[in-house]
């Protein structure tokens, strides 16, 4: 590299900022704290021990994968501690502390640092920690208790879960009214893994990932709006903004399908991943087993995400198109 008073040069990539990896993940992980927080408000002391195990649990598994592989023991980065924390958004309030802890090792040691650690992994964690768990213990992990402090709005059974088994007609009579439904998915007081309360702080943390260029608009929003197209095909204007607001659907958009490794670079990628997420989302909510679909979206178009970039990278300047 030469240096003088006015001129510095060196290699391209010509890119100069101080966003680091480790600002990047400092900041999505205290723009989720108020969403962890309000899944305590809610579901009571058990689910900030579950949120707390799992991230105790994906520092250990770091450090000592990181030891094992000499690679040094430094974790100071925040993506372990942001993998556990996600992990935990995804689980059932009420589970077990010690699957909690090995939902974590397994996003870690299984889903990161089998590939080569971060940077290098091809799934996003802390979904492969939750698949593994719903592969491993599907009871635990679909098992919605009743809880104390709002008797009169979070029922033993999500939103979706009643849509699916029972149908509208069972929506009606727990919630009364769909108004009264979009406001207790809005604001969070319904059943449902630790993260899936608070649409609004979602919403405001996503915007503020997307303001600050954390991400970029591109998923979130090719996302969110394939959900509502097919929602409208399916269940009419009204199934819009239940569909929108119910299940893991603003954390997936916004906080797991908006992975840097895991997603395309490219910006016609991302939307492309973005509109993928969605189709196969509603196409198991709708037609599937499952009652969500956001977990296996996201990690059906990680698997895609080399063939998404292929076919979408842009020419290199001064080439000609083969």
């Amino acid at each position: 590299m030469l240096r003088d008073k006015h001129l510095t040069v060196t290699v391209s990539p010509h890119i100069k900022t101080d966003l680091t990896t480790e600002k990047m993940m400092w900041t999505v992980i205290t723009v989720l704290l108020p969403v962890a927080a309000a899944g305590v408000y809610f579901f009571g002391i058990h689910a900030g021990l579950v949120i707390l195990v799992s991230i105790i649990s994906a520092v250990l598994a770091e450090s000592l994968c990181l030891k094992i592989m000499r690679r040094g023991t430094a974790v100071t980065d925040g993506s372990a501690f942001l993998t556990g924390l996600l992990l935990s958004l995804c689980l059932p309030p009420e589970i077990p502390l010690w699957m909690a802890a090995l939902g974590s090792f397994f996003a870690i040691a299984v889903g990161k640092q089998a590939f080569g650690g971060l940077g290098y992994n091809i799934f996003n964690p802390a979904l492969a920690g939750r698949a593994f768990l719903m592969l491993s213990f599907a009871k635990e992990m679909t098992t919605w208790k009743t809880l104390t402090r709002f008797p009169d709005s979070i029922t033993a059974a999500t939103p979706l879960n009643l849509l699916k088994e029972q149908g509208t007609d069972a929506l009606m009579t727990v919630y009364g009214s769909m108004p009264h439904l979009y406001k207790k998915l809005f604001l969070g007081n319904v059943g449902g893994s630790i993260g899936e309360t608070s649409a609004v702080l979602l919403l405001i943390g996503g915007c503020f990932l997307i303001a600050r260029g954390i991400i970029t608009w591109h998923i979130p929003v090719s996302y969110l709006a394939t959900v509502a197209v097919i929602s409208v095909f399916t269940g009419g204007i009204s199934n819009v903004l239940f569909q929108l607001l119910a299940g893991g659907l603003m954390l997936g958009a916004f906080f797991m399908a908006t992975d840097l490794v895991t997603t395309p670079i490219t910006k016609s990628g991302q939307i492309i991943f973005g509109i993928g997420c969605g189709l196969i989302t509603m196409l198991i909510r709708v037609r599937g087993g499952y009652p969500e679909g956001v977990c296996y979206s996201i990690l059906l178009l990680n698997a895609v995400t080399p063939l998404i970039e292929r076919f979408t990278k842009t020419r290199i300047f001064g080439t000609q198109k083969q």
